[in-house]
């Protein structure tokens, strides 16, 4: 939508503001999904027309100042020339699969937003701390999503006492930006679970969905403008509650075909999908049944 109204719209009203003409400065395809991409993130378009703007500007002080010699093309390799660093680059925690770091989504006024989670246990004594500026909903689901896997400690295969004996803490990075709604239960879950066992969140997928006492995933909003910020950063796999494949039919099919969805029922279904080396406690071999190493 951005690409057409830009080419339709937003290129021509620039040019014609600054005195421009198509012999003077073209957009190519790949440079303008260079601007997108990598210089706006709202939902909307005056971010987007100001970085036109910006490349105009810059061509027409060539031409006022006698510097300008042939015609200029933005393309993906020189939008930095023209443009400054990148404002949107690729994440460092998505570089690699990472204990206790988990890519949730978050739906905000301005569109979906990607939403890391990230955990950490330390001595202590069984305390759980909260921080990146979280509201009340937010709180009872990150305490919901301890209590279950307290519950199911034994078949998780942790040490009790590590409750009791060792602190949780649960932050969500970009402190200043207020953050609350029902949507990041499973993902406060899969974070816990990777700290408390040692195994990595894979980096790959993204997750958004609440959690009730029995683990049960829970229906969410703003499916639609969560899946364009996953797919904004790469990520293809999204897990989502099962109650929300009715929402699906709101994502243009252009978007979808790029996307792969998820249905979970459960909590457990979660952990599967996206913790590394991860066995349901109902598919591991017992003791007695297993075979010897040698």
């Amino acid at each position: 939508e951005k690409h057409a109204i830009a080419r339709s719209h937003l290129i021509p009203r620039q040019l014609e503001k600054h005195g421009l003409k198509a012999k003077h400065i073209a957009f190519s395809e790949k440079g303008l999904r260079a601007i997108i991409t990598g210089y706006t993130r709202e939902a909307g378009l005056r971010q987007l027309e100001r970085e036109i703007g910006g490349v105009c500007r810059k061509v027409a002080r060539a031409l006022a100042d006698g510097s300008w010699k042939s015609k200029i093309t933005l393309t993906d390799r020189n939008a930095q020339r023209y443009l400054g660093p990148l404002k949107s680059i690729p994440d460092e925690r998505l570089r690699k699969p990472r204990v206790g770091v988990v890519t949730g989504l978050a739906w905000t006024s301005t569109g979906g937003e990607v939403l890391f989670v990230e955990t950490l246990s330390m001595p202590g004594k069984g305390g759980l701390l909260l921080t990146g500026q979280l509201g009340d909903v937010m709180k009872e689901s990150a305490q919901a999503a301890l209590s279950y896997i307290r519950s199911r400690s034994e078949a998780f295969q942790i040490d009790a006492a590590v409750f009791q004996k060792r602190d949780l803490h649960i932050h969500f990075p970009e402190g200043a930006i207020p953050k609350d709604g029902p949507s990041a239960g499973l993902a406060m879950a899969t974070a816990l679970l990777s700290t408390l066992t040692g195994l990595p969140v894979k980096n790959t997928v993204a997750m958004t969905g609440e959690i009730d006492l029995r683990g049960d995933a829970l229906p969410i909003g703003g499916l639609k403008e969560k899946s364009l910020a996953a797919l904004r950063l790469g990520i293809h796999d999204i897990i989502i509650p099962h109650a929300n494949l009715k929402d699906l039919d709101e994502i243009e099919a252009p978007v979808r075909k790029h996307l792969r969805f998820h249905p979970v029922r459960h909590v457990e279904e979660v952990f599967e999908l996206a913790l590394q080396g991860w066995v349901r406690p109902d598919k591991r071999k017992t003791p007695g049944k297993s075979k010897a190493r040698k």
